[in-house]
């Protein structure tokens, strides 16, 4: 028999088999990690339901604790998949921190925000969404906390799968209202601070979006414009980054160490003067020493900002972890609170274990599904640069004070989100700007015709459509399916 292995053709046959394997290694692959995903988080699902079983007891009621406490890490998963993505996208999108840095960064600091710092005491039916006298009896409490985690969790999953950011507050918030609703009907509403809420839908974005492009402003007339970068950045970035670490004290004084000591806000921001003070003066050599050598334009002055971008997404992950984490346990907690005593008008305290199911599983939420998120935020808006999520992550920190000073209820997807889209409207207004001045200063040279100017657009509109249907219907579509499972939990257990 001839040996054929050294025949061109022979080669080109292989090389296509190969190619088929290697095509079939990358379907698997794409089909096993989503597959992979999910395995791992039915696991952690069941492990906190025998959480719940080892540390409720035995007690009579002890399968409805168990259900919720895997209604709890179901939600605890969603919201790490969707919510964590505003604090870490700015930084992914401008480079600063790769995917698995951001992960690992988010891992550690969420966890620590709501072990350390998270679970203070929180108000049964979330907050004064519905008053709790007119639900009636501790049984119906505890269904209507169910509905309102299980139709919550599934909103938040929906709106992870198409790749809208949405606010778990508000997830939670509409949940509470359509069982409340369910149950008690309309009467049963706070409409005062349904009110508010409804309001933070629009100040939320503006007032976030409004600041990052302030900032962004600042620092395009005095750096980025200016004949000598590199001499302007000495002068402003140690400014720049004493204010981020200012506003970053104060916020975390203010929203991120409650459960530690109380603080209010004229002690909050003198505590973030302080901090900013000493960072500015502390910069200034650094900032001096990193700019030696750098060239005199734009991409040089990405460096300075590295390093800011990395610790302000540290420290958003904690406050977030510390704020945020009652969105996923405080209904099961309440459950828990309700089927030990019986007594559901009153406040309740997180209990640790519940904690740990909210802390873990925010956590595994990220790892497992977190990147599709994070990528939207941080690279499909919008493109971001260094100098561009700098100004979203201080626009995070100034908006939740100045909120908090206001007395009004915000979200921390909307203002992160709302101020990608700020960063994004105030470029594509710079550029035009820039361009009628370049028709004037020079009237003979080509333009560019307006269908290319259309091209040029620096927002996605696609997405912005997107992720502003999903910030309205929120509320509204987690009442109304939290309403039909009270519904039919109702007819089922009467």
């Amino acid at each position: 028999m001839t040996d054929n292995q050294g025949d061109p053709r022979h080669l080109e046959t292989l090389d296509r088999d190969l190619a088929r394997f290697s095509n079939l290694e990358a379907a698997t692959s794409a089909v096993g990690r989503p597959m992979v995903g999910v395995g791992v988080s039915v696991i952690f699902v069941v492990l906190a339901g025998l959480a719940a079983m080892l540390f409720f007891g035995e007690a009579n009621n002890s399968y409805i604790v168990v259900i919720a406490a895997c209604l709890g890490a179901y939600m605890a998963l969603n919201i790490g998949a969707n919510d964590v993505a505003n604090n870490m996208g700015p930084a992914v999108g401008a480079n600063a921190l790769s995917m698995g840095g951001a992960i690992a960064i988010a891992v550690v600091f969420e966890s620590a925000g709501a072990l350390i710092a998270g679970g203070d005491v929180v108000s049964t039916i979330a907050k004064g969404i519905i008053e709790p006298e007119r639900i009636g009896t501790a049984d119906v409490f505890v269904w209507a906390m169910m509905s309102a985690l299980l139709s919550a969790a599934l909103w938040v999953n929906l709106a992870t799968w198409v790749g809208a950011p949405v606010s778990t507050t508000h997830s939670v918030v509409g949940g509470v209202m359509g069982a409340g609703i369910a149950a008690a009907g309309f009467s049963a509403v706070s409409w005062g601070t349904m009110s508010s809420i409804a309001a933070s839908w629009v100040i939320s974005p503006v007032l976030g979006g409004a600041i990052a492009a302030f900032f962004l402003f600042v620092i395009k007339s005095r750096i980025i414009y200016q004949d000598d970068k590199i001499a302007a950045a000495r002068r402003w970035v140690p400014i720049l980054v004493g204010i981020m670490a200012g506003a970053f004290g104060a916020y975390l004084a203010l929203k991120g160490l409650k459960k530690i000591i109380k603080i209010d806000m004229p002690t909050a921001l003198t505590i973030g003067l302080a901090i900013a003070i000493l960072v500015w003066l502390v910069m200034i050599p650094v900032i001096k020493r990193q700019s030696i050598g750098l060239e005199n334009r734009n991409k040089s002055l990405k460096v300075l900002f590295g390093i800011p971008l990395v610790v302000s997404a540290a420290l958003l992950s904690f406050a977030h972890g510390a704020n945020d984490v009652a969105n996923a346990v405080g209904p099961l907690a309440a459950i828990v609170d309700v089927s030990q005593s019986g007594d559901f008008t009153t406040s309740f305290s997180i209990p640790f274990w519940v904690m740990i199911i909210g802390a873990f599983g925010i956590s595994f939420g990220l790892f497992l599904f977190g990147p599709k998120l994070i990528r939207m935020v941080g690279n499909q808006i919008t493109k971001l640069n260094p100098m561009r999520a700098y100004c979203v992550a201080l626009s995070a920190a100034i908006t939740v004070i100045v909120a908090s000073w206001l007395g009004l209820p915000v979200s921390s997807t909307h203002i992160a989100v709302g101020a990608v889209f700020g960063v994004g409207f105030f470029r594509e207004w710079d550029a035009e700007r820039r361009i009628r001045r370049a028709r004037l200063a020079m009237p003979d040279r080509p333009q560019y015709a307006p269908e290319e100017r259309r091209r040029r657009k620096l927002v996605r509109r696609s997405h912005f459509m997107t992720i502003i249907a999903a910030w309205i219907i929120t509320v509204p579509a987690a009442a109304l399916l939290s309403g039909s499972i009270f519904l039919l939990i109702n007819a089922f257990t009467s």
